[in-house]
């Protein structure tokens, strides 16, 4: 995959169905976050405010959502439906994004790195 330097340029290298599920999931946590930028990292869109929030990236099959571990754990119930690891949850293409539980994890890491941020 070639290097791209933000999420719109990121998006366009995909198939249109693709780049329609990556701008609803992409609208999903900017409508839910609206205060956070938005970057490339990891060679993944990823969004931040006082740190990293979530990462997700398109794939052959699936679109990867990255919430960092603690944003899995705290949502065992969601998690049965799709594969996923540690730190990441794959939701297949063929499918709908569950727009509303990304929307519950991204405020939970919000809440998380808001917490954090004050700690510091």
């Amino acid at each position: 995959m070639k290097v791209v330097n933000n999420i719109d340029e990121y998006i366009a290298d995909f198939p249109e169905e693709t780049q329609v599920l990556l701008r609803q999931i992409r609208e999903t946590i900017s409508n839910a976050v609206p205060e956070a930028t938005e970057k490339i990292s990891y060679a993944m869109p990823t969004f931040y405010l006082k740190g990293n929030l979530v990462h997700f990236a398109a794939y052959k099959n699936h679109i990867g959502f990255y919430p960092a571990p603690s944003g899995l754990t705290a949502f065992p119930e969601e998690l049965v439906h799709y594969k996923f690891s540690k730190g990441a949850v794959q939701f297949p293409l063929d499918k709908p994004l569950p727009l509303e539980f990304i929307k519950r994890v991204v405020a939970f890491r919000v809440e998380e790195n808001l917490k954090k941020a004050v700690k510091k």
